[in-house]
């Protein structure tokens, strides 16, 4: 249950980071709004999630996947091309959060 609060967290985080260039440095209402909203339920779901996750874990994933997600929707949607060193980065970065994961947690 933990893992779908976590998705549904970076969702809402990916979504509202999406929408920021729309909000026009928050003068436009709707797209401030809902990207406040977005950002207060992802915060409220991570909070939640860290009750069962480890916090270190549940950051890594949430960063590491929204930081992805965004990165590909700027590409595709936004028309914001990633270089190779970009996708690179974004590699190395999700590859970490693998590590941090099959690491598992020390006893």
């Amino acid at each position: 249950m933990a893992y779908l609060l976590l998705a549904c967290a970076i969702a809402s985080e990916v979504v509202a980071t999406s929408l920021l260039p729309r909000t026009a440095g928050f003068t436009v209402l709707l797209p401030s709004l809902a990207v406040l909203a977005g950002y207060a339920v992802s915060f409220v779901l991570l909070a939640k999630v860290v009750q069962t996750v480890p916090v270190g874990v549940a950051y890594a994933i949430w960063s590491a996947t929204g930081t992805a997600a965004v990165a590909a929707i700027g590409a595709v949607f936004l028309g914001q091309p990633l270089t190779g060193w970009q996708v690179g980065g974004l590699a190395l970065v999700v590859g970490g959060v693998v590590l941090l994961q099959l690491g598992g947690s020390p006893h």
